[in-house]
């Protein structure tokens, strides 16, 4: 089970990741580790201010997953608390897939 990750200005501004207490619960009623295997090197601007293309092509490469050992060859349940046009999922999962996880899924909490 992995997170959805905040860049570090958003997450010492916001003071938690809501991503990752929605993952430990999925990682809890699961009995799979929580691992937060995703890393937001630049910090974006918030994607509800741009259209569905815009969004898609900023978060390409908004994410890395700089551990390969951990995802290679494994399915992998992404959390994030809200899916709007679903570019941060595919940006997560591009990420995954590159480090060589085998299957990539999502969950989410709300969708808008």
């Amino acid at each position: 089970v992995v997170p959805v990750q905040l860049h570090a200005v958003k997450l010492r501004r916001r003071g938690f990741n809501q991503a990752q207490v929605l993952a430990a619960h999925a990682g809890r009623a699961l009995a799979l580790p929580v691992r937060p295997l995703l890393q937001r090197p630049d910090a974006t601007l918030p994607q509800w201010k741009f259209g569905r293309e815009q969004r898609a092509a900023r978060l390409l490469r908004a994410f890395l997953a700089p551990a390969p050992d951990a995802v290679r060859g494994r399915a992998v349940l992404l959390v994030d608390d809200v899916c709007t046009s679903g570019g941060t999922l595919e940006g997560c999962a591009r990420a995954l897939k590159a480090a060589g996880a085998e299957w990539v899924g999502a969950y989410v909490l709300a969708r808008g």
